[in-house]
């Protein structure tokens, strides 16, 4: 049995795109070598600084692992998910993941968002690769504004990892069309204490635990 993330065109393009992410590390870039550890954590989680970090990345995939790449796709089908909101698109590899299980679980919608234009560009071209950019509403600019409006009814899934500070407010527009065990994957949270917190008390709707070092899973009760 075969799926649309283990078959061409999807499988041998994210291997493509997984190999050149890793041959253009960030840290590699001159532009990027010049800001010290302690202003990278200041910026990342800065709520209106960001912006000064994430523009010297445009030309970068910063891609969610392969591992976390399967996750979002087996979560996807696993959950029957139809509706799915993206926070931080980049190149689309992790769209890409998701958008095969919407694929493979009989259609749907994912809301891809990312500020940075060239990225979309690069996105949009990488899901009409894939042959997904038909399952794709692209959302360019500041997402706490294209968030704003226009959401399903219902939200299946969400992936959070575009600025890191902003988690807890993207959760903040998202909640109310949350389904009740709606799953949320939030990547680099040890810059999102605010979101941690949120999620981590069943007392806010949400039961939480680490995936791995890097990304939290959450599901929401009710």
């Amino acid at each position: 049995m075969t799926t649309t993330l283990s078959s061409a065109p999807v499988a041998p393009l994210l291997a493509r795109l997984f190999a050149e992410s890793d041959a253009n590390p960030p840290a590699a870039a001159p532009a990027f070598a010049g800001i010290t550890a302690e202003e990278q954590h200041r910026l990342m989680r800065s709520k209106t600084d960001y912006t000064a970090l994430y523009s010297r990345l445009g030309d970068f995939a910063l891609p969610v692992s392969p591992a976390v790449g399967t996750l979002l796709y087996m979560l996807a089908r696993a959950t029957g998910a139809r509706q799915i909101v993206e926070f931080g698109t980049s190149f689309g590899i992790s769209t890409v993941h998701l958008t095969a299980a919407l694929r493979d679980n009989g259609g749907g919608r994912l809301i891809a968002t990312e500020f940075e234009p060239t990225k979309i560009a690069r996105a949009k071209a990488t899901l009409a690769e894939a042959g997904l950019a038909d399952l794709v509403d692209f959302r360019e600019g500041d997402a706490l504004e294209t968030l704003a409006l226009d959401l399903p009814d219902r939200i299946d899934l969400v992936l959070l990892d575009g600025a890191k500070a902003l988690y807890a407010d993207i959760l903040a527009l998202l909640e109310p069309r949350l389904r009740p065990g709606a799953i949320l994957i939030a990547d680099n949270v040890d810059y999102c204490p605010d979101y941690l917190e949120r999620v981590g008390s069943v007392e806010n709707g949400y039961m939480s635990m680490p995936f791995n070092d890097e990304v939290e899973l959450s599901i929401r009760l009710g």
